[in-house]
């Protein structure tokens, strides 16, 4: 009888370690172990508690704390110091037809364009100003190279951007984001030839 009882109790351990339980619907069931689809007797019931869970714990919905502050880091507006403070001036040369001109962007909101010797002030509106601003303050900024540009190509329009106490030139060749909005956003008020 003790032999039997021993047998009895070592079937339903060997149950209990592959994941067959006399409560499971099927919800959390693993893969069949090979050697629970052998033809067998079925186990007496036992007293034996129940498997503990062997499912992976469900990754929860919610974003890290600190992937939620990288998402929600939004650029803010560059502080303005006074009115005559340069934001950024901007140059742009190169290209089959020689082109030189500049950008700048004062702390009064005014941007003053030169092309070919002739100069313009137009005042933006506080939208433009804000906005402008707010590609200024982008932080992915921070992380571009002084010096952007592929060697191999002459011909290429060359941007050199004075802001922050830095100096960035590219030809737009590396592809650079925060970048490239922040001097489309400045082309708008060049001169059109």
């Amino acid at each position: 009888m003790l032999a039997r009882s021993a047998a009895m109790m070592c079937a339903a351990g060997v149950l209990v370690l592959v994941g067959c339980s006399g409560g499971d619907d099927g919800r959390n069931a693993e893969p069949a172990h090979p050697a629970s689809t052998a033809t067998s007797s079925p186990a007496p019931s036992s007293s034996a508690p129940p498997p503990p869970s062997r499912s992976a714990p469900t990754p929860s919905a919610s974003p890290s704390p600190s992937a939620t502050a990288a998402a929600s880091a939004r650029p803010s507006p560059v502080p303005v110091t006074g009115p005559d403070q340069k934001l950024v001036v901007m140059t742009v040369s190169g290209g089959f037809a020689g082109v030189n001109q500049e950008v700048t962007l004062r702390g009064d909101g005014s941007v003053r364009t030169a092309d070919k010797g002739r100069s313009a002030v137009r005042r933006t509106t506080t939208a433009q100003f804000t906005q402008l601003r707010t590609l200024l303050g982008d932080p992915a900024l921070d992380d571009i190279p002084a010096f952007t540009r592929d060697t191999g190509s002459a011909d290429r329009f060359q941007y050199a951007l004075q802001f922050d106490g830095r100096t960035i030139m590219t030809d737009r060749s590396a592809g650079e984001p925060a970048l490239d909005r922040l001097i489309g956003a400045l082309e708008k008020w060049l001169p059109k030839n």
